[in-house]
């Protein structure tokens, strides 16, 4: 058995690490310095580092995201942290027109080695404007990396690869992950981007998923073993680079697939999944493609409205067992996750 960490203590000890491996990586973002420490994530950098590598940001995203892409093409490599995901809409200015184009316009091969963490998930009734999972919008510009973990392994695994790697990142973290419990070796050690993992292995029908929807997904999978299905779980871990490796593999041996995901599914993290089986093993199909997200609407600040707007365990399910043909009254209903969080930050 070894070492069992929180969520947010691999983020932590991974923050700590690099900045003790390498004078040049800073953290910078708002409240990142209080005792709350961006959800424990930064606040033993604090400890340890001081205000003057722990730096606390005004309310000024765009400035800040400027401001640490010409830090890091100047020798630094700022890990920005933002404890509200939707607000890193305000620094896409610079991260997607300067920050992910750098290495192309420029032909600087050592590219902007600037690291955005972003938090998102639900929690108390937050409402459209702060409940938003930003991963397949990031995706979809060249020269960025983007990751959803969802192990506390990988979330420090991942981070150390950010902050060794030459190409802007950006890191999503779901709120509702921050005291999940793993194994993590306290040496430092990378995951690669663009490698995904089966988390749990099967053989009937394949969900793909990232971030807590891979926790739901091995609750369905849990719920549905009583049920005589088996279920793989795909954890594709980094959304750009995609493992269309281990996606089409797991797709092929199952012949049936439900993508898991907290966004919406019009033009999104799920649509590019499906685009990847359809384009290269469409003739394993057993049964269309189904894709378990969010209505088509921002979401609802009511608590029980917000509860019924996010996806989990129990639809994933459904999904599976339509696709298998089971017997859906047969199932015992599950229970929703308390995301214990109950706000403001």
């Amino acid at each position: 058995m070894g070492r069992t960490l929180t969520y947010w203590q691999a983020i932590a000890e991974a923050t700590v690490q690099c900045m003790e491996a390498d004078p040049a990586v800073v953290v910078v973002g708002q409240n990142v310095d209080d005792a709350k420490g961006s959800y424990g994530t930064t606040r033993a950098a604090y400890e340890r580092f001081g205000a003057a590598r722990v730096v606390d940001t005004p309310n000024s995203e765009n400035a800040v995201a400027g401001i640490c892409i010409g830090a890091a093409d100047q020798g630094l490599r700022p890990l920005v942290v933002h404890t509200r995901a939707d607000f890193m809409f305000l620094a896409m200015d610079a991260l997607i027109n300067l920050g992910s184009k750098w290495r192309y316009m420029y032909g600087d091969q050592g590219g902007v080695p600037v690291v955005m963490r972003g938090v998102v998930g639900r929690g108390w009734g937050q409402g459209a404007t702060h409940s938003q999972s930003l991963h397949s919008v990031f995706g979809h510009f060249p020269g960025l990396y983007v990751a959803a973990p969802a192990s506390p392994a990988d979330a420090k695994g991942l981070l150390i690869s950010a902050l060794r790697a030459d190409t802007p990142v950006v890191l999503m973290e779901n709120r509702s992950l921050y005291a999940t419990e793993g194994e993590v070796p306290e040496e430092p050690y990378t995951v690669p981007f663009g490698k995904g993992r089966v988390a749990r292995p099967g053989a009937d029908v394949t969900v793909v998923a990232a971030s807590l929807m891979v926790h739901e997904a091995l609750r369905a999978a849990e719920l549905l073993a009583g049920q005589g299905v088996d279920v793989e779980v795909v954890d594709v871990r980094s959304v750009r680079p995609l493992d269309e490796d281990v996606i089409c593999s797991s797709a092929a041996r199952t012949g049936r697939v439900v993508i898991a995901d907290t966004s919406w599914a019009r033009y999104g993290f799920s649509a590019e999944v499906a685009a990847v089986i359809a384009e290269h093993v469409p003739h394993a199909l057993r049964a269309p493609v189904r894709r378990v997200t969010p209505p088509d609407c921002p979401a609802p600040v009511s608590w029980p409205l917000e509860e019924a707007f996010h996806p989990g365990a129990q639809k994933i399910a459904d999904a599976c067992l339509e696709l298998v043909g089971g017997d859906r009254s047969a199932v015992p209903a599950l229970a929703g996750v308390d995301a214990g969080f109950i706000g403001p930050y």
